[in-house]
């Protein structure tokens, strides 16, 4: 058993994930094959693939993927550019950490699913309401990370570059920010999966096309297959978006400043 692990240890990570993967799903096949659970317990990996090609097929499941990317995508832009201006005011305005930053700091405890209810008494049920509560989700942990990564920035490069004659923007362009970009993007990254859950939490209790409504629609319909379905699909694009978002970020920004020789 012992060599077999050093064996698996030894393969390449794609292969080492693909070994997994088959071995999951071959597991997930056999306990549907045995019917142990009922199906409206259990779902079957063919009752799954067979509802992801049915609601592609009809058309629900593109519009729902549409309809959640577009709210997400719009409440964490809004939480990018308002976090990131908080995070640099309250790492140089010290009247602005002590008073504001100690509301980031005590909200960051909150759940996001928390602004749920509040949302739906300031907008009603609406899409403002769920916009409301995919910024509140990433917001926070933006603005505290472009804090921290600004805070964290060793004085000895600051004051090294104001001796070599470096000030304001070209300070902040040269030392200050790649010192920051690391911590920066670390919070970008818990702001998307911040963000996603509070759409999840938003679209369940309101009828708009999207994943959340997929997922209501299923629990309601006692089809778990489709309930499953949905949640592979927000896997799926929480993975997608890792790799060829957040991954490719985070080596540009070791390759570019030499922050782990950009593996």
């Amino acid at each position: 058993m012992r060599q077999f692990y050093e064996r698996l240890k030894a393969l390449p990570v794609p292969v080492q994930r693909t070994f997994f993967l088959t071995g999951l799903v071959a597991v997930w096949y056999l306990l549907g094959v045995l019917s142990i659970w009922p199906s409206y317990i259990f779902p079957t990996l063919p009752g799954v693939v067979s509802s992801i090609a049915s609601g592609i097929a009809r058309g629900t499941l593109p519009i729902a993927v549409l309809g959640s990317i577009r709210r997400l995508a719009t409440g964490y832009f809004i939480a990018l550019v308002t976090g990131v201006i908080t995070g640099f005011a309250m790492a140089h305005v010290k009247l602005f950490k002590n008073t504001f930053g100690l509301l980031v700091l005590g909200l960051q405890t909150l759940p996001s699913i928390c602004w749920l209810p509040l949302s739906i008494l300031w907008f009603g049920l609406s899409e403002k309401a769920i916009l409301f509560v995919v910024v509140m989700g990433a917001f926070l942990s933006i603005a505290q990370a472009a804090e921290d990564g600004i805070r964290n920035t060793p004085r000895v490069y600051i004051q090294a570059a104001r001796n070599l004659g470096s000030r304001g923007a070209r300070l902040y362009r040269t030392v200050i920010l790649p010192s920051a970009m690391p911590t920066m993007v670390t919070g970008m990254k818990l702001g998307w999966s911040f963000a996603w859950r509070s759409l999840m939490a938003g679209e369940l209790i309101y009828t708009l096309p999207g994943l959340g409504y997929m997922l209501t629609m299923g629990r309601e319909l006692n089809d778990m297959n489709q309930v499953v379905a949905v949640i592979l699909v927000i896997v799926f694009l929480g993975l997608t978006t890792d790799k060829l978002g957040f991954s490719v970020l985070e080596r540009s920004v070791r390759a570019r400043w030499g922050t782990g020789g950009g593996k």
